[in-house]
């Protein structure tokens, strides 16, 4: 507890001098906004609609002022009203109203309001940013997000999911998990309806068991074929979120190529609109074709019709299966979507991207240096492949999925004025 507290009280410290530093407002909200919906125990995909609604809200307030870019809702802001003043109000009014009670957040508010000299620009910065708030909040009640509810449970026939093993699914669970994130209603694109993969291969292929024998290979939790690195990283990003991971890459390059707080408010709205309709579109695919895990097809004990393959009943995945079906891979969709809207803004490779996960004590210890957005994504597959909760065309189908995605998200939202 003690620890926890001195952690708390370094936080605030280190947000509150960086707000009264003159920081770049979207900059130091974009951080807070994520570290408060991790720790407040939300899901990946919870988390990545969150910061969609948080950023969206700080690129209204921002763009209401600025005039750069074309608005997303649509609001007006009173002349000379403060930039800072409305970013910041959008940011915190957003996680004020979905989390009172979050740790951080009312100091942290407090402390960019101090930072601001009083006068009519600040008070019309305040009000632009509530009003934004106010507006995307207001937009996504009703978009199907809760309550969640499971899938029914197809037939124990080859090929088809299958509730897996405790921890990742429950032995009480009824179904398959987060079944109507697929409806959840998109930011950036109009329906995920017209984003359906090409089915997964077909389980007498040879493709299928190129996959299941890589996947049977490495990723068993006592598999003497996974490098020590891989496995770094499966525990790494098995328990980091899509949106943690390129809010946080998203940031330091930013910072690096000096962008402006306008510049700032737009990327990370597109950044967590393209992540968040990724995940969207891939729950959509996970269960139109509810294909099984490899936890459930190397156990299988009967033939199934490929020669290729040799079950294996004991296998145990060396990270937890997520209650899910397996095609495609959400965290390379929701990944790549983020990473390719970094890539138009800033290219992909080139840069200095340092990646750790204070936030969980199991993967703290944890540190992987990036130069490209590319690299961080096949770490990203690899950890779920060594992992051995996703077959590798899970991963490619999910790339494919998150690019695409981002490419529509990036043409249809939030262009340039001119």
């Amino acid at each position: 507890m003690l620890t926890r507290l001195r952690v708390a009280i370094a936080a605030i410290a280190l947000l509150s001098s960086s707000v009264l530093a003159g920081a770049d407002v979207v900059l130091t909200w974009n951080e807070l906004a994520v570290r408060t919906y991790v720790t407040q125990g939300q899901s990946p995909f919870a988390q990545a609609r969150f910061m969609a609604i948080t950023q969206l809200a700080v690129f209204e307030a921002v763009n209401s002022i600025t005039g750069d870019y074309k608005p997303y809702i649509g609001i007006v802001a009173p002349v000379g009203a403060s930039v800072d003043a409305a970013a910041a109000t959008a940011a915190y009014r957003v996680l004020k109203t979905y989390f009172p009670a979050a740790a951080l957040i009312d100091d942290a508010y407090a402390a960019a309001l101090g930072a601001i000299p009083p006068g009519p620009s600040k008070d019309n910065g305040i009000a632009t940013g509530e009003a934004a708030a106010a507006a995307m909040i207001a937009n996504r009640v009703g978009d199907h997000s809760s309550p969640l509810t499971t899938s029914p449970i197809g037939p124990p026939d080859p090929g088809v999911w299958q509730l897996t093993l405790p921890p990742g699914c429950s032995a009480t669970a009824t179904g398959g998990s987060f079944y109507n994130w697929q409806d959840v209603t998109p930011f950036g694109i109009p329906t995920v309806q017209q984003y359906l993969l090409p089915p997964p291969p077909s389980i007498t292929s040879t493709q299928f068991a190129k996959a299941y024998n890589e996947v049977k290979r490495v990723g068993g939790v006592d598999s003497t074929f996974r490098p020590a690195n891989r496995s770094d990283v499966a525990r790494f990003y098995a328990a980091t979120s899509p949106a943690y991971i390129f809010n946080l890459a998203g940031r330091q390059v930013s910072e690096q190529q000096h962008l402006t707080v306008s510049e700032n408010a737009r990327a990370f709205a597109l950044l967590n609109m393209a992540s968040s309709d990724s995940l969207v579109a891939s729950f959509y695919n996970k269960y139109h074709y509810n294909y099984w895990r490899p936890e459930t097809a190397i156990r299988y004990p009967s033939d199934f019709g490929n020669p290729g393959v040799t079950p294996n009943t004991s296998y145990v995945p060396y990270i937890t299966t997520p209650c899910f079906p397996s095609y495609p891979s959400n965290h390379a969709s929701g990944s790549n979507g983020a990473a390719e809207i970094l890539r138009r803004l800033f290219g992909d490779g080139g840069h200095t991207i340092v990646m750790t996960n204070p936030l969980n004590a199991g993967i703290s210890n944890l540190v992987f240096n990036y130069t490209s957005f590319k690299q961080i994504c096949l770490d990203v597959d690899d950890a779920r492949v060594f992992g051995g909760i996703h077959y590798r065309f899970d991963q490619i189908a999910g790339t494919r999925l998150g690019i695409e995605i981002a490419g529509r998200v990036w043409n249809r939202n939030l262009r340039p004025v001119d």
